[in-house]
């Protein structure tokens, strides 16, 4: 329980404590803040006034939440996020121990404690590497069946490895962010000969429903992560979108993988949950039948995350309706796993770095976590309120991604993850 009013629906209850980088209309610096019920606290504000003031070890790190990214506190290390986030948790608490910090202290609640309605946010860290599985297994068997039917969906390497990509760092955008219609080369009529494709506004735009982490440590050129400690790698997780235009990927992606079919757009939540929230949310994935070479071979089972996701689209007439409903465990790889496969070879990675796990599909019908897999292709439209129907997404579309973990009164969410398709732009 918190002195604060919080909600008991709210994703952001006491036992989440997510972290974003916030601006506001009376300071357009960006700095970090944590979001709690309704509100943002801006971390800041609250170092400044001596807000960590009963907590010397945070104190001697301050310098972190002055910083415009979450980049530096990231890099303090699991052990450090863990102790602010407890620190906060206290702090906020119906029974602090130190209720002159913040509770009792009306100025530093006026100055520190910001209704988030009324933040701007932004990209959480500076994004330095992104990297895109493909770990959702029911997703890549549907969209394998699509292309090369059922005995060939699923490649030779897909159950002995996390297959991934690397995408775009650059146009990794925060929920709200607009999205362009991109322009591509289309192969209209893949039957025919020769084959020639033509320069067109993308006409197959789609979204993927994943889960985005954040990596917290560096390791060393050259030296892989063991799999029994890639977790302390893990800063945190958010939700995301790999908006993906289908007819450009089509044509593009043989031999090398997706290219400008993906690196149009990709939204992430702007807050970040950290791992530690997660915890008791852990559960097994899809299980793998395979026998793993011992890189990849893990002590527990329990390696993903129970959490619910749904996905809405909303026209440009304000018809909404809810397309999907999946969740974070339909996955064949764990986040070590993918960290011990990415570094494997020596591989770096570093602070900021943003793993994203691939499409999130059930197994279920309208658990799907794109529209490819709904509409088979385009064949069957999907049928929305108000009488619309979709085969692909159109310009004036809003997707909007929720994802959250727990009971209510102790709801561990991450917000939304929201973009509104913008036509594509007039090239000739």
């Amino acid at each position: 329980m918190s002195w604060l009013s919080i909600s008991p629906d709210s994703h952001f209850s006491i036992a989440n404590i997510p972290f974003g980088i916030i601006s506001t209309s009376s300071d357009a610096t960006k700095r970090p803040a944590i979001a709690i019920g309704d509100y943002a606290l801006d971390l800041k504000a609250f170092a400044g006034a001596g807000g960590f003031s009963a907590a010397p070890e945070i104190q001697k790190h301050a310098s972190a939440f002055s910083a415009e990214s979450l980049n530096a506190f990231a890099a303090a290390g699991r052990p450090f996020h863990r102790l602010v986030r407890e620190y906060l948790q206290s702090i906020f608490s119906a029974d602090t121990k130190n209720p002159q910090i913040l509770k009792y202290n009306e100025q530093l609640k006026q100055a520190a404690l910001l209704k988030r309605a009324d933040v701007q946010s932004h990209l959480p860290l500076t994004i330095g590497d992104y990297t895109d599985f493909y770990a959702g297994k029911n997703h890549a068997y549907n969209v394998g069946v699509l292309f090369r039917g059922p005995a060939n969906a699923l490649q030779p390497n897909y159950t002995h490895l996390p297959v991934a990509y690397h995408g775009r760092a650059s146009s990794v955008v925060v929920s709200g962010t607009p999205i362009r219609r991109p322009w591509g080369q289309i192969l209209k009529d893949p039957k025919a000969e020769p084959k020639i494709p033509v320069l067109s506004p993308c006409e197959k735009l789609d979204l993927e429903l994943e889960m985005g982490m954040f990596i917290c440590r560096e390791n060393q050129l050259g030296n892989p992560i063991p799999i029994d400690e890639a977790e302390e790698y893990v800063f945190g997780y958010v939700l995301m979108n790999d908006w993906s235009a289908r007819d450009i990927q089509a044509w593009e992606y043989v031999p090398l993988g997706p290219f400008t079919a993906k690196n149009l757009g990709t939204t992430i939540s702007a807050w970040v949950v950290l791992a530690d929230a997660l915890n008791g949310s852990k559960t097994a994935g899809i299980p793998n039948d395979n026998t793993l070479l011992p890189y990849l071979q893990e002590k527990t089972k329990e390696n993903c995350l129970d959490i619910q996701l749904e996905v809405d689209l909303t026209t440009a007439n304000g018809n909404k309706t809810t397309i999907s409903k999946s969740n974070a465990k339909n996955l064949l790889w764990s986040w070590p796993q993918m960290i011990s496969h990415h570094t494997i070879t020596g591989c770096n990675l570093r602070p900021g770095d943003l793993l994203g796990s691939g499409t999130i599909t059930g197994d279920t019908p309208g658990s799907e976590g794109s529209i490819l897999e709904q509409t088979q292709g385009g064949k069957t439209a999907i049928q929305l309120q108000g009488g619309e129907e979709r085969k692909f997404l159109q310009d004036g579309d809003t997707l909007t991604i929720r994802g959250w973990a727990g009971q209510q009164g102790a709801l561990v969410g991450f917000g939304e993850v929201s973009g509104t398709i913008q036509p594509a732009l007039p090239l000739f």
